[in-house]
């Protein structure tokens, strides 16, 4: 593994926080929102856990799981990506380097976005457990909440900010253009998913 190549499942929370501190950016914003999405996951599955006794919660238990590692695999993926991006931006003025550019940010926006399509599958997770869950657990299925509300607002930001930069580098002949679509109906998704999740937390603080 090398320093721009850190997985967080492998990597102690001391060490990958260092890494995160530093100013290079690989890990960077997005691969914070696959580790958010990761303990989303890490914490409605405990959730699921505790509430055996229920039908719907026992089979999110494995869904819980495998969304977890999906989470942890796209951080480690983000963090590759965010150190091609930097260093495309490092080269020289040069054409090389605007194709460069947009060929590092279309693959930065694809995996942030990859993050968020993971957080965006654990708001119906969240939503089903909130119905059925352990009462002695409510404090963790909002910390839960919390942390899925942070990654997806955290993807939407990372993800606009390298859409803005796509767009500032595209070429005469505009050939990102239908990438740039495609990636904003993704977007979209991602944002109906937080403000889905949104709905589900002032539900919860209604209840209070």
């Amino acid at each position: 593994m090398t320093a721009d190549d850190i997985d967080p499942s492998e990597t102690t929370l001391e060490e990958w926080l260092d890494r995160l501190a530093e100013p290079h950016g690989a890990p960077g914003g997005g691969a914070a929102c696959g580790v958010m999405t990761a303990i989303a996951a890490a914490l409605l599955g405990m959730v699921a856990s505790y509430t055996p006794d229920e039908p719907r919660a026992r089979d999110a238990v494995r869904r819980l799981h495998e969304h977890r590692r999906a989470a942890t695999e796209a951080a480690e993926d983000d963090g590759v990506r965010s150190a091609a991006f930097g260093a495309a931006l490092a080269m020289d003025e040069s054409p090389e380097r605007e194709r460069a550019i947009r060929e590092a940010t279309v693959e930065a926006i694809r995996s942030s976005l990859a993050i968020g399509v993971i957080a965006a599958s654990l708001v119906g997770e969240a939503r089903r457990l909130a119905e059925v869950s352990n009462p002695h657990v409510e404090a963790d299925l909002k910390v839960a909440l919390g942390a899925l509300g942070a990654a997806l607002d955290g993807v939407l930001v990372t993800a606009r900010s390298d859409l803005a930069t796509l767009t500032k580098h595209d070429d005469a002949g505009g050939s990102v253009g239908s990438s740039i679509r495609q990636q904003e109906s993704t977007v979209a998704e991602v944002a109906s998913a937080r403000d889905s999740l949104r709905r589900l937390v002032a539900e919860r603080t209604q209840r209070e």
